[in-house]
């Protein structure tokens, strides 16, 4: 079986699935009847992966008219710069029409682009029609008004209207227009674009000059035989984007170009990876001096007697509940996200701890109840030692040596407010006494979470809960499923 072009296209550079790709083929199908039937040049466009710009992957051009498009544009990129109702359609499933849009070949049409969706309606392409603007139409009534806005019309479709000259509207704009003729000299400029041309250039006389002349740095810009054409460029420190479109009206030939200084942008950008660099190496040294504090207490224990040591077990602990919090964030891709999901801290910290009790046989059951509870690494941190103390308890005084039992963790949650339980089926206590680690939850949960801690009466065992409130550094997420994770 030849696969066809569109498939190529589609398995190269999109994600869609073959169902998908099969529904594209069956619209492609259909482009030659209704472009011969409406005289319309008919095309369809996809979303490419990992990219912001889609690619033609059909078209069908009418047979009885004089072609606006002189070469095939299936695999040819499209630019949202280019083609913004392309991407309104895509992003918002909603029909798009655009008066006076540019073509790949830089001539005006009247572009209508409507969304084509799967079976789970989600969109995987557009349909485009595209109709020559002839003289005739421009002289309709509803092309006299001169428009440059981009407002949504009353049935919620995108309507786009650019008829006319340069418009006041861009002398407003940080935009730099460039308009040149068939031979490359300048015959209009925004202000900002003259600014631009007579600091680059150090001369005020660049009128009807040769672009090129004036600024040698667009010649490969203008050497580019592509009518619609996107250029990144760096000069004298200056980060550019240059966009080209040829403007083929009647003998004139002209070329519009649409510069974009990106300097501050980049700058800021590099200010930002230069902060993630910084912020993931406080990381990295946060967790390894953690590690080299582990190091030398267990150094210290060797030698101790046991009831000595389990002082220096205690505090271990308490160091590899915070290392844990630097651990999650850094194994994250972004250095600069240090929010932590509590559920995978939670269960780290608790798996490890009954792992490494050797004196009992105890089952951890942690429920998130549907929850994904994310917070910064300032509040992670103390609920991190929280669950370790409380766990750490449970694990030292409900349960017999080697006897068995069971510590269940379960978080839930309202609009304002977020419990923490940890519970367990031992002994019991009759009443909380006082020691080092309750008093470490208490500050933690008042000072560092402005919430309440308490102990909740039951027939069995003991059961603790940590109540506070949500806040912008505590954030939830209902997820659709519950499941429970054993350590």
């Amino acid at each position: 079986m030849v696969t066809s072009t569109l498939e190529q296209l589609c398995i190269l550079y999109t994600d869609l699935t073959y169902e998908d790709i099969g529904r594209l083929e069956e619209v492609a199908s259909t482009l030659q009847l209704y472009a011969d039937m409406s005289d319309s040049y008919m095309f369809i466009d996809c979303k490419i992966k990992d990219n912001d710009h889609a690619i033609v992957v059909a078209e069908a051009f009418p047979r009885n008219a004089n072609n606006i498009y002189e070469n095939s544009v299936v695999g040819k990129i499209v630019f949202e710069s280019f083609e913004p109702g392309v991407f309104y359609s895509y992003k918002n499933g909603k029909k798009s029409i655009i008066r006076q849009a540019i073509t790949q070949e830089g001539k005006s049409v009247d572009q209508t682009v409507v969304p084509i969706k799967n079976k789970c309606h989600q969109v995987i392409g557009v349909l485009i029609q595209e109709k020559e603007v002839t003289p005739k139409t421009l002289q309709d009534d509803s092309y006299q008004e001169a428009d440059l806005s981009i407002v949504p019309a009353r049935n919620g479709e995108f309507l786009a209207s650019t008829v006319g000259g340069p418009p006041v509207v861009s002398d407003l704009l940080m935009e730099m227009l460039i308009l040149t003729d068939a031979k490359d000299h300048l015959i209009y400029s925004n202000p900002v674009a003259l600014k631009f041309i007579s600091e680059m250039s150090r001369t005020e006389a660049v009128a009807n000059e040769k672009i090129t002349d004036l600024l040698p740095f667009l010649k490969p810009v203008y050497d580019n035989k592509e009518d619609v054409f996107v250029f990144d460029l760096t000069i004298d420190r200056k980060s550019l984007v240059v966009k080209k479109i040829r403007l083929k009206k009647k003998d004139r030939g002209e070329t519009l170009l649409i510069i974009q200084d990106l300097t501050e942008l980049r700058m800021k950008e590099k200010e930002l990876m230069m902060k993630s660099v910084v912020i993931q190496e406080i990381h990295h040294r946060v967790k390894n001096n953690l590690q080299t504090i582990a190091s030398l207490l267990r150094l210290q224990m060797r030698g101790l007697p046991e009831d000595s040591q389990a002082s220096f077990e205690d505090t271990l602990n308490r160091i590899y509940s915070i290392s844990s919090v630097y651990e999650i964030i850094l194994a994250k891709e972004r250095a600069d996200d240090d929010d932590v999901n509590i559920i995978e801290l939670t269960r780290k910290i608790c798996s490890a701890m009954v792992l490494n009790d050797v004196r009992s046989k105890v089952d951890l059951i942690i429920q998130p109840n549907g929850n994904k509870i994310i917070t910064s690494s300032r509040k992670a941190v103390s609920l991190a030692i929280i669950v370790n103390e409380l766990v750490q308890n449970s694990l030292k005084h409900a349960f017999a040596k080697e006897g068995e039992g069971e510590i269940r963790i379960w978080f839930t949650s309202d609009r304002d407010f977020l419990e923490l339980h940890i519970s367990d089926n031992g002994v019991g206590m009759k009443e909380p006494k006082p020691s080092l680690g309750t008093e470490i939850v208490h500050n933690l949960v008042t000072n560092d979470l402005n919430g309440e801690f308490l102990y909740v009466p039951q027939e069995e065992g003991t059961h603790a809960v940590v109540t506070f409130p949500v806040s912008p550094e505590v954030e939830i997420f209902y997820e659709k499923k519950d499941f429970d994770s054993r350590g």
